[in-house]
């Protein structure tokens, strides 16, 4: 833990400088270590954690550090209610849970700091890790069914911090290098 800390620190040290930019992005990224931590251990989110990521997000993105205040207002509503419809969708249909109401809490907090134009990005690279993690397992012997609890929090961290890194990258300069058609 306190290397993958050291680690987040430095990391947002050489993308943001030493600013206070730098200051909270370490902060979000160490509550996304610890939350993935968590819920690797327990398959819990605790709101201890992701209720105030949400607002130090907010708050964060009030001045526009990371994405636009409007952008991470309607990333954070979008991420709650995307994975909130995902999660009633999925019980009503399944008959049971099948996404916790933390990971709903914790895409709203990620939506925040990284705004809604991040959020299918962060999704994308958290089910990519997730099903890494899942083929691991299988490949290590352990059998994993429809009804195996695997918690997506992790994932989820691994996700949103990556895309805050790219909230910060000019991706039309990258785009233009290459030649259309």
């Amino acid at each position: 833990m306190e290397i993958l800390g050291a680690a987040a620190a430095l990391a947002a040290s050489l993308a943001f400088g030493f600013t206070i930019s730098a200051i909270l992005a370490a902060a979000f990224l160490f509550c996304l270590i610890a939350l993935a931590a968590i819920d690797l251990e327990s398959g819990y989110l605790p709101d201890a954690l992701t209720l105030p990521l949400l607002g130090l997000g907010l708050l964060a993105n009030f001045s526009g550090t990371f994405v636009p205040f409007p952008d991470a207002l309607i990333g954070a509503a979008a991420g709650y209610i995307a994975f909130s419809l995902i999660r009633l969708i999925y019980a009503a249909v399944r008959g049971r849970e099948g996404l916790g109401q933390g990971d709903a809490k914790l895409l709203a907090a990620m939506g925040a700091w990284i705004g809604w134009q991040a959020l299918p990005a962060a999704i994308f690279l958290a089910s990519a890790a997730s099903l890494a993690i899942i083929l691991a397992i299988r490949l290590a012997g352990r059998k994993i069914d429809a009804t195996t609890a695997l918690p997506f929090g992790p994932g989820l961290c691994l996700g949103g911090a990556i895309a805050l890194f790219g909230t910060q990258m000019d991706l039309s300069a990258v785009l233009s290098a290459y030649p259309a058609g």
